[in-house]
């Protein structure tokens, strides 16, 4: 398979030959990583979906998560096939659907939120809704509205040579995905091509809080720093503030859904800001 080359400035970048582009210089999610690391602690990073339960619902619980502990907040677009999530993100992400959440109104959430909190915000979407919008497009909107980057879980860098030229040209971070499953190889690739930080995937399987921690965390972040990685964060089965201290303990970031996701549901926008203090250490 070939790979477009581009040429953002004036220089060329051509995925097939693994060079990719440098780490974006104006990092908001490096600037935030190494302020917490000068506070002796990892960054709280949590998720939330926009539009569930309604898109004016989602933005307030997202404001509640960055003024309650949270440092980076990820904005989740609901997508139709999610592959990768568990029940209770499903079952969020559908609802919005059926609510009529369009594209526009992440970017509308985007700007509210970082105009309410200082915490850092970031996208994780699926790869097929910055397709339709147009991945020049996508990127343009998310740093006009204020978003750091994007995490894409379905998104190779192999395959991201459209997206690595728009989030050159647009001053955002790219955060790929490793799992205990990839090879050598592959976590030197990602850490080629990611900025801000690598998103460790610690278990196997879809999203969802766990009552346990996954032994094989540690050991992934390790191989990814020895990859070369100066971030990573760790994902998929937190839930509770021992989790966090746990992988606090190695990693840059923890990273929160299904619990949070579960509050809002539950409690609302308030269940949100309660879990979210007693994550971080706030309770």
């Amino acid at each position: 398979m070939s790979y477009e080359d581009f040429t953002p400035g004036a220089a060329k970048y051509s995925v097939a030959e693994r060079s990719y582009p440098q780490a974006n210089a104006d990092s908001k999610l490096s600037a935030r990583l190494e302020q917490c690391k000068k506070e002796g602690r990892a960054a709280l990073i949590g998720y939330l979906p926009v539009g569930y339960p309604t898109v004016d619902d989602s933005i307030a619980a997202a404001i509640a998560l960055g003024n309650n502990g949270a440092d980076i907040i990820e904005l989740g677009v609901p997508y139709s096939d999610p592959v990768m999530d568990g029940p209770v993100i499903q079952k969020a992400t559908a609802e919005a659907l059926d609510n009529g959440f369009r594209l526009d109104d992440l970017f509308r959430a985007v700007r509210e939120i970082t105009a309410a909190t200082d915490a850092v915000v970031v996208v994780m979407t699926y790869w097929n809704p910055v397709l339709r919008r147009g991945v020049e497009k996508f990127a343009a909107d998310l740093a006009q509205a204020g978003g750091a980057g994007i995490i894409t879980p379905d998104l190779v860098p192999d395959e991201a040579s459209a997206w690595l030229k728009a989030s050159e040209e647009n001053g955002l971070d790219r955060i790929f995905l490793a799992a205990i499953s990839s090879s050598t190889e592959r976590l030197h690739t990602v850490a080629q091509a990611s900025s801000g930080f690598v998103y460790a995937v610690s278990v196997m399987g879809v999203t969802g809080a766990r009552s346990s921690v996954s032994s094989a965390a540690q050991k992934l972040v390790a191989d990814i720093r020895q990859a070369g990685v100066e971030n990573v964060c760790v994902g998929l089965g937190v839930s509770r503030r021992e989790h966090v201290e746990e992988i606090g303990a190695y990693a840059d970031g923890v990273i929160v859904g299904t619990a949070l996701v579960k509050a809002l549901g539950e409690s609302g926008v308030e269940g949100v800001a309660q879990l979210t203090r007693e994550l971080a250490g706030r309770a």
